[in-house]
């Protein structure tokens, strides 16, 4: 299966980074085929809000930026996996303008290959996921029908525990 991995960390030594290594590792065991792009590291701007895509665009952006690599790979993958750490209890800006810009992707309907997601996600506080996931749950599971792989989220001590790798390492090689 392909595997795109959405990491929206600007840390690349942070507990998000950390956590996606141990799933890839899970899932590169099992033969699994992924790829994790930084988006913190890419110049991708924000919707424009100019309905582009949903007209003479026929579901392509009229933005052409990095957003461009975003698009291919998940023309081509399978299993999306959205990771961050929590911002103001959503996913980093970064990600966001990213995820915002799935409006093109999305139609008029999600990418064909398209079937699983799931999100891993980082925080100080254990109550800090409320955003992220209601995101999730509309845009995702709701809206794009996509099936639910799960959620993993650490807090605190948790984001460097070996606890928190092990379980997603065999996340990953559970698929």
């Amino acid at each position: 299966m392909k595997i795109l991995v959405l990491n929206g960390s600007p840390r690349p030594q942070g507990s998000t980074s950390g956590m996606i290594k141990a799933f890839k590792e899970g899932a590169k065991i099992k033969g699994h085929e992924v790829n994790v792009i930084d988006v913190c590291k890419k110049k991708i701007a924000g919707c424009l809000a100019c309905e582009y895509c949903h007209g003479k665009g026929h579901g392509v952006c009229i933005q052409k930026d990095d957003m461009q690599e975003v698009y291919m790979r998940l023309s081509e993958c399978e299993m999306l996996v959205i990771a961050s750490p929590i911002y103001y209890h959503g996913v980093s800006g970064q990600l966001k303008c990213v995820l915002d810009r799935f409006y093109s992707a999305a139609y008029p309907t999600k990418p064909a290959r398209l079937q699983k997601v799931a999100m891993i996600l980082s925080s100080g506080d254990a109550k800090m996921y409320d955003g992220a996931m209601f995101s999730y749950q509309g845009d995702f599971l709701d809206y794009l029908g996509l099936e639910d792989m799960g959620v993993f989220t650490a807090h605190g001590a948790e984001n460097y525990s070996q606890k928190t790798l092990e379980r997603l390492r065999a996340f990953g090689e559970s698929l």
